[in-house]
């Protein structure tokens, strides 16, 4: 079941916009496919979109064992090294060294965005304060908007609150540190468990339509992007381009 946008709302109480980055903003599978395949060729042939799924698939179970309180807070940058050693050892690659494993693991810093999303974010920007609200660490948030050409006003998420989304203190403190109420803050994503968890905490939503991010039409992973939101939401756009519409 989808829902439609909740049109309603009235925009002059929003004051802040802060996004979710990877799948988002970002096109990780394709980058991290390609930072790959840089590396790891031609002394292994793999499928590359392959092993930048079963990267990605760890991402989850690595964060809710920080959301569950079964291990202490660490980065993520922390945890995608350790999820991709994880995967080097399931697909029984040998030979790779820590170096590799570094420059590999810095890959999630050099991820391409989508094409919309740079001048979308300027254009935003002139009428609301933006940040990502990202389980990605602050550095990395850094070196994701030099690459990209992304101007924050500030950098949120999990660093700053100690847990990952969706848990409920991600949202609180990015709310807090911008010194706003609950209802004037949107949080953006293309992930209605991301703006589900949002408005439970009493955060405007707006969904946004990226049918790529697990890959092209006809491709294994396809289905698991979200062409609709699947919870009520405040707005729902095609790209952040319409979202860049609908609130002018």
């Amino acid at each position: 079941m989808s829902f439609d946008s909740q049109t309603t709302h009235k925009t002059h109480d929003i004051k802040a916009l802060i996004f979710d980055v990877f799948g988002t903003l970002v096109d990780w599978r394709s980058s991290i496919a390609d930072q790959v395949k840089k590396h790891l060729s031609p002394k292994f042939s793999l499928d590359w979109y392959a092993f930048a799924d079963a990267w990605r698939a760890q991402y989850q179970p690595s964060m809710q064992k920080i959301r569950s309180g079964e291990i202490a807070f660490c980065s993520l940058d922390t945890l995608h090294l350790i999820n991709l050693n994880q995967v080097i050892n399931d697909l029984k690659l040998m030979g790779i060294d820590d170096h590799t494993k570094q420059q590999l693991n810095l890959a999630w810093h050099n991820l391409n965005s989508w094409p919309d999303v740079s001048p979308a974010l300027k254009g935003l920007r002139e009428k609301f304060v933006i940040a990502p609200c990202s389980n990605g660490n602050i550095s990395l948030m850094i070196d994701l908007a030099r690459y990209n050409d992304f101007h924050w006003d500030a950098v949120l998420g999990s660093e700053i609150a100690g847990n990952y989304k969706p848990h409920p203190v991600v949202y609180q403190k990015s709310v807090q540190a911008l010194g706003l109420q609950p209802y004037q803050v949107m949080m953006v994503a293309a992930h209605s468990s991301d703006l589900e968890a949002a408005a439970k905490q009493g955060l405007k939503t707006a969904f946004i339509q990226r049918p790529f991010e697990h890959g092209p039409l006809g491709s294994f992973n396809h289905h698991l992007a979200e062409t609709a939101p699947l919870c009520p939401v405040d707005f729902s756009a095609l790209d952040l381009g319409d979202l860049l519409i609908q609130l002018s």
